[in-house]
């Protein structure tokens, strides 16, 4: 079992990475969460079913574990906020860091959609089709295109860019 975990966090790590990436910001944070998918993982593989593709059942468990932590981080609140990362004295040109910004604005637009738009924007950005991130949701694909729709217009919002 131990080898089937380890062949799932070498394929889909970039995968669960992302996916903790759009539930925490802070670093650490987000080294416990990914922790705590790859516990949930493991615990998880015995039950996987063959009907569905690995890929969707590794973004499922670690979508679960990632609504948990909202739930969890919800109910027990930071008091202090860290600096999140600070500038690199080594950065190159003023073109590398407006990327840099850009995408860490995207980031922060992203987490602060609503559970249920963050996850399918999530997974889209992660080449699911409508139907799989339906599937891993629990979800039609026509709710798909909706949430899709609402969470392109809360991003437009959010980034201050006109509809």
């Amino acid at each position: 079992m131990a080898q089937d975990l380890s062949a799932l966090l070498q394929e889909y790590g970039g995968l669960l990475a992302h996916i903790a990436s759009s539930y925490e910001a802070d670093a650490a944070l987000r080294q416990d969460l990914l922790q705590d998918i790859t516990l949930a993982l493991w615990r998880a593989i015995p039950s996987c079913r063959n009907d569905a593709s690995m890929k969707m059942f590794v973004a499922r468990v670690a979508h679960n574990r990632g609504a948990s932590h909202v739930v969890n981080r919800m109910r027990h609140p930071k008091t202090v906020d860290l600096i999140e990362e600070l500038p690199d004295a080594t950065e190159g040109p003023e073109t590398h860091t407006q990327l840099q910004q850009n995408l860490v604005r995207l980031q922060n637009a992203v987490r602060s959609l609503p559970l249920n738009l963050r996850q399918t924007v999530t997974l889209a950005f992660e080449g699911f089709s409508h139907q799989e991130i339906g599937d891993t949701l629990g979800i039609s694909a026509n709710n798909v295109d909706v949430r899709l729709n609402r969470a392109r217009k809360a991003l437009k919002t959010a980034l201050g860019e006109s509809t």
